[in-house]
Formats: C-alpha cells, sequence, structure tokens
C-alpha cells in the first residue's frame, strides 16, 4: 500500500518544449477531460442499485499500488471477492500481504454501500482469504461512511502540521475496531518521529533494490491519457506531479527519483502529519490480512468524513527487518505490524484511476 511521488520538479517543462506542445498534448491527454472520468467513477449509487453499481464503490478502496487485485463473482443472493494474482506486486509483497488487506478495503465498500442502497448483509473470511458477502433485499439505510467512499484517496503531499482533536482520534479509534484487529494511534511527536526514522530507513532499503524499483515503475502512470487507458495504477497527478509523456517519464524515472530526494520527502511528509495509525492483527495469514482491510478502510472513511487526509507509509512494514522495532515502538512486541497511515489536514489531489466493473466481474 505504498506510494512513491516522482519527484520531477523543472524536467517537464525542458522537455515540452522540444517535444511540442501539441504532440505533447495528444501523447499526455486532458486534466479536464480526466477529471470528467474520475466523476464519472465516484458517482452515487441511487437507491436499490443494481450490483453492478456496488461493485462500482466496492472498487474505490485503497489497494496496493492501486493494482486492483480482485475479482467479483456474483451468485445467488451471494458475491464472492476473490485475489488476481495476476496483479500481485511480488517484490514489495512477496507473501501477498497487502494483496489480502485490499480484498478487506473492497469488502468493506461493499457492505457499506449495500447497506445504504438497500441490500444488508454479512461479510465472510475464507481461511485462504477469499471474502464472501451474503445479501439480502431491504430498506435502504442510513450509513455514516457512505457519502465519503467517493471521496476518499491516498493524499501523498504535505499536510499542514495541526494537530487532530483527542475527540476526532477517539472516534476514529471506535470505528476501527475489528475482531483480531488492534489500531494504534500515535500523536506524540517523539514517536511519530521513530516511526518517520522507520519510514526513511525502508525506504532506503527499497531503493537499493533495483527489482522493486522496475516494479514500481512498471506500476506509474505518468499521464491521464496512460492513466484513463488503463485503469489502474499510481497517477502522478495524485502524488501532486506534472504530466509527461510515457516515454519521457520512463526516461527520466531513474534520474529524478533518487534515494535522497524520497529520504527528504518522507521525513517532511510524516513531520507534516497530525498523527500516525498502525494496524496490527492477532495472527499473520490471509483471513487476518482480510480483516485489517476491513478495519482500515472504515477508519479511512471516517476519517474523509472528518475532514482528514490519509496516506500509507508502509515501508516499516514491507521490509521485514524493520518490523520488530516498529512492533516495539507502537507497544506491540513480537506481532507483525501490517500498515501504517499518517493523518493530517491538506487540500485533495487528483484521483486515481479505476478499472471499469465488467473488467473486475467473473461469471459464476
Amino acid at each position: 500500500m505504498t506510494r512513491r511521488s516522482l519527484l520531477i520538479g523543472g524536467a517537464s517543462a525542458a522537455a515540452i518544449a522540444g517535444f511540442g506542445a501539441l504532440a505533447w498534448r495528444r501523447a499526455t491527454g486532458s486534466a479536464s477531460d480526466y477529471d470528467a472520468y474520475a466523476r464519472a467513477i465516484r458517482a452515487a449509487p441511487p437507491p436499490n442499485a443494481d450490483l453492478s453499481a456496488l461493485i462500482r464503490f466496492a472498487t474505490l478502496a485503497a489497494n496496493g499500488h492501486n493494482t486492483q487485485p480482485w475479482r467479483f463473482t456474483l451468485g445467488e443472493g451471494v458475491i464472492r471477492i476473490d485475489a488476481d494474482e495476476s496483479r500481485r506486486t511480488p517484490v514489495v509483497d512477496p507473501d501477498d500481504h497487502h494483496l489480502h488487506v485490499s480484498l478487506g478495503c473492497a469488502a468493506e465498500n461493499l457492505a457499506i454501500a449495500a447497506r445504504a442502497t438497500g441490500r444488508p448483509g454479512e461479510v465472510t473470511i475464507e481461511s485462504a482469504g477469499t471474502v464472501v458477502f451474503n445479501h439480502r433485499s431491504g430498506l435502504p439505510a442510513t450509513e455514516p461512511l457512505f457519502d465519503a467512499i467517493p471521496l476518499r484517496q491516498s493524499t501523498r503531499s504535505l499536510y499542514d502540521g495541526r494537530g487532530i482533536p483527542p475527540g476526532d482520534l477517539a472516534a476514529l479509534e471506535a470505528v476501527a475496531a475489528e475482531p483480531g484487529v488492534r489500531m494504534v494511534l500515535i500523536s506524540d511527536r517523539p514517536r511519530i518521529a521513530k516511526v518517520r526514522d522507520l519510514v526513511v530507513a525502508g525506504n532506503d532499503v527499497q531503493m537499493a533494490n533495483s527489482a522493486f524499483m522496475a516494479e514500481l515503475q512498471r506500476w506509474i502512470r505518468f499521464n491521464p491519457r496512460s492513466a484513463m487507458g488503463s485503469g489502474d495504477g499510481l497517477y502522478a497527478a495524485a502524488s501532486g506531479n506534472p504530466s509527461l509523456p510515457t516515454a519521457i517519464g520512463d526516461l527520466i524515472f531513474p534520474w529524478v527519483v533518487t534515494a535522497g530526494g524520497e529520504r527528504e520527502k518522507y521525513a517532511r511528509q510524516i513531520d507534516s502529519s497530525g498523527a500516525l495509525a498502525v494496524f496490527v492483527a492477532d495472527r499473520s495469514d490471509p483471513a487476518h490480512w482480510v480483516a485489517v482491510g476491513r478495519s482500515c478502510q472504515r477508519f479511512a472513511l471516517a476519517a474523509t468524513a472528518r475532514g482528514l487526509k490519509h496516506a500509507f507509509v508502509n515501508q516499516p512494514v514491507e521490509v521485514e527487518s524493520f518490523r520488530p522495532e516498529l512492533a516495539s515502538v507502537i507497544g506491540e512486541p513480537g506481532k507483525r505490524p501490517d500498515l501504517i497511515m499518517r493523518l493530517g489536514y491538506a487540500p485533495a489531489l487528483p484521483y486515481s484511476p479505476r478499472r471499469p466493473v465488467e473488467d473486475v466481474l467473473t461469471a459464476a
């Protein structure tokens, strides 16, 4: 669930001079077209909406590298969510931890949207991590988190440094409650600094790994045309970066995404945050990872509803050697931390792309 911003800076200005403005526009597409595309994806389903509208809302969930690693299968009164192993990220996520967390995030969106539109049901997690949602007809119910689903995003920018009111933190902690999962909130600056240092150290290890960098670059979408065409991946503008033709982005990526630049960026971003949330499951297996995803998604939606932004900074959970120290910092020695999320106040950025519903549906 980690994201890396592209520190392209003025490179786009230099490139456009040689590329030509018209050719540049043709290669990158239009930001206004992308905004219309993003609005359509996030249009709220009406009461008694068909199942495809619910699945569309489910796919707005958080997920690693925005690979959207899920397949939905419709049956009589049931929706199954299975892992799409073709969308694995084996370098950053070799044991499919983030993949199963992503399934849990989608399951929570699905359950919330179904209750709000008149199809209440129950989520069951099978031992291998498959999600089963059994639903029935009912009346649309007031669902406080429903309106936050299309607004939630991982906002990968500097926050304004304000602290978060204790009442809001307590409310978020209550929303995140999930059997088998604990969420530890950190708002004191000394512990935030300790986690920051682990994030930076983990980032250094990852960026020294050429396979990690190649996997990351594979999922970056440098411009609106590429993001809309694939419907997935890490849209550069969603991290506050300029639009580039894909050929130019691929060419300059190794030169502008440097360990030093990323180190400074992450340190500043965490220092600008009002709090950190670390999620820990009782056990390290697919079913518990799905449960972490459900807890995390509710937490993110509740934060969104309160005007808070969030972003994942998962380097210390992705680099195994840093997990014990992180567990100690959060008071959970011997456990495997699952996710780290930073919280704060900031303007929204452009939204990430999503694939069409028909691309994630499998015939029963």
